[in-house]
């Protein structure tokens, strides 16, 4: 099979595409044809050796898939040969097949094609997660959204929206405000063209309730000042790559809550209501991930660039299942 392989830490352009041995399939294993996969900024993380989790090398990166079942090992009773499925993991999704255990495996709505199933994973689990049991979002709510144009930061604005809050979106330039007001954003401000703190300021002179924060560095004190008192700063990743330091005389003075995401903390009972709520939307056609940019498995180098220098509008994929002619790519 064809896979991307990253045989030394570095850049995006050291991983390589190879022809690889059918990965062996295992007590509890499904065998997935891979028809697209998403890329993740953890993905470039991987790659380049600088994630919390280090992953030996040579291995194939992708944490983030969508396919359909060609194969079941023994201890597999609730899924079958033919069943469209969507999965995450740390690695292993920029190959043709992955062999997984079921435990990671949810259901294609009808009616959903993989690119889109593909795309909606992390992102929008991230970002639902995040607003109904960190940030705690009710109708109403105004809501700052850090990196809007981003996949998280994007799939956040869109949701957000779907649940009735008023949605400020910060990003970096004129194409990705765009984007973002497309999927709701009320209010949209170019941190790259001044103070972020004194346009905040004038979007939300009453303040915010909420912000999510999926980029870290010099956007994260003048967003946590924009923050009305009882509010709540929900930190989820360093797509900048700076973790900020924040003066926390602004949490005593403002009486604020600085909170950070991660699934393995939220309540099991509002996980389990949180992803059946997320499904719902997905199936129902409410709620659709804006892909920016599609390339075939012979370019992951590319998507994977383009997520590491900050291009990416929305979701990368990868369309692995497809023939390169039917790939586009609309950012890179």
């Amino acid at each position: 099979m064809k896979a991307a392989v990253c045989p030394e830490y570095g850049p995006p352009e050291v991983v390589v595409i190879e022809e690889l041995p059918t990965p062996p399939i295992t007590g509890g294993q499904v065998r997935v044809q891979v028809g697209a996969a998403a890329v993740n900024f953890p993905d470039v993380l991987l790659v380049a050796d600088r994630y919390q989790i280090h992953v030996p090398v040579p291995f194939v990166p992708g944490s983030e898939f969508a396919g359909v079942i060609t194969e079941v090992a023994e201890n597999t009773d609730d899924f079958a040969v033919g069943d469209r499925v969507t999965g995450t993991g740390l690695f292993g999704a920029f190959a043709e097949q992955v062999c997984v255990p079921t435990a990671g495996l949810a259901r294609i709505p009808t009616g959903v094609d993989d690119q889109t199933a593909a795309a909606f994973g992390v992102a929008h689990r991230t970002a639902y997660h995040t607003l109904r049991s960190v940030a705690r979002i009710q109708p109403g709510d105004d809501v700052i959204v850090l990196g809007a144009g981003g996949g998280v930061g994007l799939a956040a604005v869109q949701l957000a929206t779907a649940l009735g809050a008023r949605v400020t979106a910060v990003a970096s330039s004129e194409e990705k405000l765009s984007t973002a007001a497309q999927y709701g954003a009320v209010a949209l401000v170019n941190h790259a063209q001044g103070d972020l703190r004194a346009a905040l300021r004038e979007a939300l002179p009453n303040g915010a309730h909420s912000v999510l924060d999926p980029v870290g560095g010099d956007l994260s004190e003048p967003a946590l000042r924009s923050l009305r008192r009882g509010g709540r700063f929900v930190t989820i990743g360093y797509a900048s790559g700076v973790i900020p330091r924040i003066p926390l005389n602004l949490v005593l003075v403002k009486g604020i809550q600085v909170l950070g995401f991660q699934f393995q903390d939220i309540a099991p009972d509002e996980f389990t209501r949180n992803e059946a709520e997320l499904r719902d939307l997905l199936a129902t056609g409410a709620v659709r991930p804006h892909i920016g940019a599609v390339y075939p498995l012979a370019d992951a180098p590319a998507a994977l660039r383009t997520v590491a220098d900050g291009r990416a509008v929305g979701k990368v994929v990868i369309a692995v299942g497809y023939a390169e002619s039917d790939a586009r790519s609309l950012g890179g």
